[in-house]
């Protein structure tokens, strides 16, 4: 199992302390703002690098320090013979605004290193964005989606955005000849990055739709992905095709001081059959469908890795009838660890096997 352990310094309210983790379930039970969403954190940073519900590291220091500090013990991969997996050491030093991350004490240059080391799928309430909230939030999530078992795509993402950051930074100067000798490069690594949404959309779909409609009984609701650089009879664009519809816009372009076409202005869009699902899903379907983006992400990425990953569930539980938990539970893909946030009062005693290890939390500190 991934997480043995979880030690913490100056990090949010956290204790400086270290939690035991060993176990297939870890629930942590407290009232609000008491520090159970600010462990799940932790694992995340420990796996990612980031946070998840910040893009400023040093919100994640405790009030009145420097820096902090996380260190996670965890296990590797069973052998195929069945052997216990190598034990491991990630690291994560923010010090004076910098960020360094290490594996077994040795540097991590890239985070894209640690994807694979131990990939966690999260739920949280943040996830109804992916639903409710703007076209760059299900990008988002598509393009995690890719990333945590294609690692081309994130070097393929990266070199998109410099290109679009380098192209938009002179179209606000006006100097078009300059923007417009990036059109290659954009189209370059944009249409690689169109191509790879579609097939990964249509697989995901594959995994998504059914799950969805075991749970709440509605057929059919799936995504749809509706690249800005429109193909032509069904066929994959071309390089040189989106070339053309970058000149094309390159006037509007110059005139708004920003690209308005390419991967970053792709939508996906939920539909049921043929018309879209969510302006008349109700609240309980929209959230369904937001804690089932994730579900299916498990399981979609379990079918590719064939890797167990590791689940964070932050209180997602908590506005579903008791039918619908059951429901959800019963479907989450086979995991490697599963950790539960719980408010006092919840009866999160349903969920836990002889195994589970319970801990109250209070004022960042927990016991067992």
């Amino acid at each position: 199992m991934p997480f043995l352990s979880l030690s913490c310094v100056n990090y949010r309210n956290l204790a400086n302390e270290t939690i035991d983790l060993l176990a297939r379930e870890v629930f942590f039970v407290g009232e609000n703002g008491q520090g159970k969403s600010n462990l799940l954190e932790a694992l995340y940073y420990l796996s990612y690098g980031v946070s998840f519900r910040t893009h400023s590291d040093g919100e994640c220091v405790k009030q009145g320090e420097g820096g902090f500090s996380l260190r996670g013990m965890f296990r590797g991969e069973q052998s195929s013979e069945g052997q216990a997996g190598a034990t491991h050491l990630i690291s994560v030093y923010l010090e004076k605004g910098k960020k360094r991350i290490e594996k077994n004490a040795k540097k991590i240059l890239d985070r894209k290193e640690l994807i694979n080391t131990i990939p966690c799928v999260l739920y949280c309430h943040e996830d109804l964005e992916f639903v409710n909230g703007e076209p760059e939030r299900r990008r988002f999530f598509i393009d995690q989606t890719l990333s945590m078992h294609d690692l081309m795509f994130i070097d393929i993402s990266r070199q998109y955005k410099r290109a679009l950051k380098s192209r938009n930074t002179f179209l606000k100067v006006q100097k078009r000849d300059v923007a417009e000798a990036y059109n290659p490069q954009l189209a370059k690594w944009g249409v690689e990055m169109q191509r790879k949404r579609k097939n990964v959309i249509f697989s995901f779909n594959r995994v998504f739709s059914p799950l969805y409609e075991e749970v709440t009984g509605i057929d059919d609701v799936h995504l749809v992905y509706a690249p800005s650089w429109k193909e032509a009879d069904g066929l994959a664009i071309t390089e040189d095709a989106a070339i053309a519809q970058l000149a094309v816009k390159l006037p509007l372009d110059m005139q708004m001081g920003t690209t308005l076409c390419g991967p970053h202005r792709d939508r996906i869009i939920f539909m049921r059959r043929d018309a879209p699902f969510i302006p008349t899903a109700s609240t309980g379907q929209r959230r369904l469908a937001a804690i089932l983006l994730r579900t299916a992400q498990g399981l979609f990425y379990r079918n590719l890795s064939e890797k167990k990953p590791v689940l964070l569930m932050d209180d997602v539980l908590l506005e579903l009838d008791p039918e619908k938990r059951q429901r959800v539970t019963s479907l989450l893909p086979e995991y490697d660890q599963l950790f539960c946030t719980f408010l006092i009062g919840e009866p999160h005693e349903k969920y836990q096997t002889s195994g589970t290890k319970v801990y109250r939390i209070a004022d960042g500190r927990w016991e067992g």
